[in-house]
């Protein structure tokens, strides 16, 4: 019911930015919940960050400081802006919308099919 579309993903240099984008479209309604999770090669899929319907936001450690999550309602698009990226950073992004129940327990989601961000010299 939803279609999620990343973009912005690519080659940056150690200490570069990027700004990716998550594109939705399909029957978005409130509450609900899009997140940003990475992969890296050999390594489990892990959460990045996260953000609400009503603007609330999370974010793992170890970007903290780094990343922003942010949503723009009126296009229906959620951005992750990545500054200090470090070679560690490099994996596939993916967003995720999640449906929510009452008390915030997403019991629905959907992924998007990702896009590469790699950190390198």
């Amino acid at each position: 019911q939803v279609h999620l579309v990343e973009s912005g993903g690519g080659l940056v240099q150690p200490g570069g930015s990027l700004r990716l984008s998550c594109a939705a479209s399909g029957n978005i309604y409130s509450p609900y919940s899009i997140a940003w999770y990475r992969q890296a090669p050999g390594k489990e899929r892990e959460l990045v960050a996260t953000i609400t319907d009503g603007g609330s936001t999370n974010y793992r450690d170890d970007v903290k400081g780094r990343f922003t999550i942010s949503k723009d309602n009126a296009k229906n698009t959620v951005n992750l802006q990545m500054n200090s990226l470090k070679p560690e950073d490099t994996a596939v992004y993916y967003c995720k919308f999640s449906r929510l129940r009452s008390g915030g327990y997403a019991y629905w989601d959907t992924w998007g099919q990702g896009t590469q961000v790699t950190v390198s010299p």
